[in-house]
């Protein structure tokens, strides 16, 4: 889905970044684990992962598809990486994954470098923030889904998103 006519509560938003499309090479990146280390996404190429993009795990929206995400991951397996991709602060995601038993998907942040949203294109223009998507990337390191959510307030597609991660298992 294209990131064209994206809005924010109905106001349109401009997206900054180049767009991530289907066949593309996934960009590597580097974001922050929770105690502040480096996350590399190249420490994930050969497998198959999900980055579930949310703007804020501290909105009701961001909390469920982080849920919905960590449950799928759980029925998924080992052999798919599911990432969720926010700008809060470490430490923030570091307490709702505790509080909310966030234990299969892991939470990194963009915050510090914005190297994960520039390069996949989800960085709102003006608020250092992602909008909401989901990138599904084969263990051939092509982006193999891409959902840029139209209204950054509503939920992705979670049954395509599973449905097409499974044709990679």
């Amino acid at each position: 889905m294209s990131r064209e006519n994206i809005t924010f509560g109905g106001d349109p938003i401009t997206i900054a970044g180049e767009e991530i499309k289907v066949g593309d090479t996934a960009p590597d990146f580097v974001a922050l684990n929770n105690d502040l280390t480096p996350f590399d996404s190249k420490e994930l190429n050969g497998t198959v992962r999900i980055y579930s993009v949310v703007p804020s795990i501290d909105t009701g929206v961001c909390a469920l598809q982080t849920e919905n995400f960590n449950e799928m991951a759980t029925k998924l397996g080992d052999n798919v990486h599911v990432i969720t991709i926010s700008n809060d602060l470490p430490f923030a995601q570091e307490r709702f994954g505790a509080a909310e038993g966030i234990d299969r998907a892991k939470l990194v942040s963009d915050h510090r470098d914005l190297d994960f949203g520039k390069k996949y294109g989800f960085l709102i223009d003006g608020l250092r923030l992602l909008t909401r998507g989901i990138v599904i990337v084969g263990a051939d390191d092509k982006v193999k889904y891409v959902e840029y959510v139209q209204e950054v307030t509503n939920h992705p597609d979670y049954d395509k998103a599973l449905e097409e991660v499974k044709k990679l298992i």
